[in-house]
């Protein structure tokens, strides 16, 4: 996947749809318009935290996404678990939780012609280091997580579990 880093962009997840590119990940150190379901915002207002997108071009029936983004939670439970040893919860649909506290969110959008998916957008943002917030994995479990490694453990594991399920 070819990777593009912001020190500081509006939405990781509009840069995605504004590119439309195949297999691109765009992360970012603050986004100024990060966005939520149901339009709501996601503010990375300093540098810290996990903040990206993946597009992936795709041919596939709708179906072949059912529970997507539970898989992704899920996913993104274990790396921290498997790297960290911190055990964190899923809010369904997509929230990422501390203590009752959000933590994280996944944001999962799709073009769709008829039954097929023509373009996935998959935005992750998660508070990790920042400290300027109600909470934080750091503020919470005292250890400092490195965001790099979190991204290109979600991304290795996302091309093992997702893109092979759905044929790409």
């Amino acid at each position: 996947m070819k990777m593009i880093h912001y020190e500081e962009i509006d939405s990781t997840q509009k840069e995605v749809w504004r590119r439309l590119e195949n297999r691109i990940i765009i992360s970012a150190d603050i986004q100024t318009d990060g966005i939520g379901t149901h339009g709501r915002k996601w503010y990375t207002t300093e540098k810290g935290n996990v903040a990206f997108s993946i597009g992936i071009a795709l041919n596939a029936n709708i179906n072949k996404l059912n529970n997507l983004t539970f898989e992704i939670a899920e996913t993104i439970l274990e790396i921290f678990d498997d790297l960290y040893k911190i055990k964190l919860e899923i809010k369904l649909p997509n929230d990422i939780m501390i203590k009752n506290q959000k933590v994280g969110g996944i944001l999962t959008e799709t073009k769709l012609q008829g039954e097929k998916v023509k373009y996935l957008a998959i935005g992750i943002g998660i508070n990790t280091n920042q400290q300027e917030i109600s909470t934080s994995i750091k503020k919470e479990f005292n250890i400092l997580i490195d965001n790099s490694k979190v991204i290109e453990e979600f991304c290795k594991r996302f091309e093992e579990k997702f893109l092979k399920r759905i044929g790409e």
